[in-house]
């Protein structure tokens, strides 16, 4: 079975539109390209990776389509559109033509209206994306949660991915409220959950692996080994951890399980779940 990274990230940096890159994080201030990734991948033996959206253009998302039409470990591209326009069923119409481009992202996260999500232009979107049989992938933080769920139960047969575990606040320790959160998102069969981006929510410099496992001892049992899947993060994840540790991360964890149960979070899934 093939090894996918499911997700990780390129950009050519620029000051102005990438301001979420604050000065603190100033190893990601550089070009992280599809030459830079590949011998990473190599060296790891991992066979593929899906690249997702860090701007909210059209623009990035025809931009991460060139590279994976270039580059052919890229195996697809979650991209960024205007989920909220009039014209998204027309937009996606368009994106027919690229058999790469497998789902969609909006950065939830980063909104001030924390239940964007259930509003009608934007749900409405979401039933265009099904429309389509498009995926979309979830960036959230804990306090989304509940909104999420409720997003998973007006589209039962839409296929979601949470990306980075919806982030729990791993550096202080305060993520009981999360795990009842994730229990309950989990219990909608049709959303699935990626084990990435994890080593960016601990303490960057001194964190351990017994910090994070809890944390996937919850997704694990929410969500069971055919609903998971592996996600390095790369480049964000340097910000706490470079490429190998933090896949020893997740392999050490899922050391103790079946050769299936690891053969499906670190490809299976992900060619199951994005049509690879």
């Amino acid at each position: 079975m093939p090894r996918i990274d499911a997700h990780q990230h390129f950009w050519e940096y620029s000051e102005t539109r990438d301001t979420w890159i604050t000065p603190e994080m100033s190893v990601i201030r550089n070009n992280f390209m599809p030459e830079h990734l590949q011998p990473i991948l190599a060296q790891h033996h991992i066979d593929g990776c899906i690249a997702v959206q860090s701007d909210q253009t059209d623009e990035h998302t025809h931009w991460l389509l060139s590279l994976a039409t270039a580059n052919t470990y890229i195996k697809g591209v979650v991209g960024w559109t205007d989920l909220q326009s009039p014209h998204l069923e027309q937009q996606l119409e368009l994106y027919r033509q690229y058999p790469l481009l497998k789902g969609f992202r909006h950065i939830l996260q980063g909104e001030t209206n924390r239940a964007l999500m259930l509003e009608p232009d934007f749900t409405k979107g979401i039933a265009a994306l099904g429309k389509a049989g498009y995926v979309y992938d979830i960036l959230i933080y804990p306090d989304q949660l509940p909104y999420t769920a409720q997003l998973a139960g007006l589209f039962p047969a839409q296929v979601f991915v949470l990306d980075h575990i919806a982030k729990p606040a791993i550096k202080t320790g305060d993520w009981q409220q999360w795990a009842v959160d994730i229990q309950a998102l989990a219990a909608h069969e049709h959303v699935y959950c990626k084990v990435s981006g994890m080593v960016t929510e601990a303490d960057w410099h001194q964190w351990q692996p017994q910090d994070i496992y809890p944390c996937l001892d919850v997704v694990t049992a929410a969500f069971g080994t055919n609903r998971l899947l592996y996600g390095s993060d790369w480049p964000v994840c340097l910000l706490a951890a470079n490429y190998s540790r933090m896949l020893q991360l997740v392999t050490n964890y899922y050391s103790r399980f079946s050769a299936a149960e690891q053969e499906a979070i670190f490809g299976e899934n992900a060619i199951r779940v994005y049509r690879l």
